[in-house]
């Protein structure tokens, strides 16, 4: 039964963590990026196969200064993997550690 229980919790916080950072990202910055986000989508699954818990557009240090940023789980382990919005580049593929956003 706990078992069960713990189980729904993850379940329903990645539901809800996927669903809140889906949303559109900010204008400006989606005016900014050259790749559109189901691009990046299909770039991050290739560098690492699983399931997107977690996605957002950013500005942040390395390659254009603007990419997409993806938690994707496979089995127990969660990575994040990072696309360069302007360009498409694979910027990051590490596995997402306990103080990572």
């Amino acid at each position: 039964m706990k078992k069960f229980i713990l189980v729904l919790t993850i379940a329903a916080l990645a539901a809800t963590t996927f669903v809140a950072s889906a949303e559109s990202p900010s204008t400006e910055l989606g005016k900014q990026a050259r790749i559109q986000m189901p691009q990046a989508r299909e770039i991050a699954l290739k560098a690492y196969p699983g399931k997107i818990v977690k996605e957002e557009l950013e500005q942040e240090k390395g390659g254009s200064g603007l990419r997409y940023s993806f938690d994707i789980a496979n089995g127990k382990v969660t990575h994040e993997v990072g696309v360069d919005a302007k360009t498409g580049k694979l910027l990051e593929n590490s596995i997402e550690g306990a103080d990572n956003d």
